[in-house]
């Protein structure tokens, strides 16, 4: 199928910014949204693209700080992908968020936009899942967003190849360079370009002996210290700070140019 879109603007925080998957240069991040749109570009030469999000930033900034300038440039479409810094948050309540989101969601519309929206992951690991049911829950009026308002939807939360430990770095928070070339995959089935790769595709078997079973459990405690100490310590400090981490940081790709 022929790629329909001409052009493709990418909005929200860490994940479309593309943490934690590193460019070969050394300047800054790929992810899912540059994948995705070099694989776009293959299927139509010319494509211009925008990248507008920044890590840290929660829905309303997404709304007051992005959304303008991307119906500024009149792509043909626009990823939203927010809302999960919030509900990382004491007070983050699903559904006022989902209001917001729709909010924004209709303001793309009617601008002209074509607007592919994601559904946030299952978080299984300890501590984040404790916002499990908050993602739920938000994850329902998104699929109900997408249904009414006729939005594209990439459903992370079902895509169980997510869900494997391999998919996540260090933070626990972003995704590895591959889960991010899969979802760039499905994204793609999602708006109809073709894939010669499947996003479903098992991870690479682990080499070397199988850990018994205490052992694993020991070395998956020490692990758990590992990350409250260098990553959800930090978050935690920046949290009572009122700071974020992408405070003062511009877009990576903040005009709409060919790749």
């Amino acid at each position: 199928m022929t790629v329909q879109f001409g052009s493709f603007a990418a909005l929200g925080d860490s994940f479309t910014e593309g943490l934690d998957d590193p460019r070969g240069d050394q300047r800054g991040y790929l992810g899912w949204a540059d994948r995705f749109a070099q694989l776009l570009a293959a299927q139509r030469p010319g494509l211009r693209y925008a990248n507008l999000a920044v890590r840290g930033k929660v829905l309303a900034q997404v709304a007051e700080e992005q959304v303008p300038g991307a119906i500024a440039m009149a792509p043909d479409l626009v990823s939203l992908a927010a809302g999960g810094n919030d509900l990382l948050r004491f007070r983050g309540d699903p559904d006022a968020l989902a209001q917001a989101f729709d909010d924004v969601v209709r303001t793309l519309l009617m601008a002209g936009c074509q607007v592919l929206i994601f559904t946030g992951f299952d978080p299984r690991f300890p501590v984040l899942r404790l916002i499990r049911g908050k993602v739920a829950a938000y994850n329902m009026h998104l699929r109900a967003i997408a249904d009414r308002q006729g939005c594209l939807l990439v459903d992370l939360w079902s895509m169980s190849v997510l869900r494997d430990p391999r998919a996540w770095s260090a933070d626990r928070l972003h995704l590895t360079p591959d889960a991010h070339r899969r979802v760039a995959l499905r994204a793609c089935e999602v708006v109809g370009a073709e894939v010669t790769e499947d996003w479903r595709a098992p991870w690479p078997g682990a080499d070397g002996a199988t850990t018994p079973g205490r052992a694993a459990w020991l070395a998956a405690r020490r692990m758990d210290v590992r990350w409250a100490r260098q990553h959800a310590a930090p978050w935690l400090a920046r949290r009572v700070r009122g700071i974020s981490s992408g405070d003062g940081m511009a877009p990576k790709r903040p005009e709409l140019l060919p790749l």
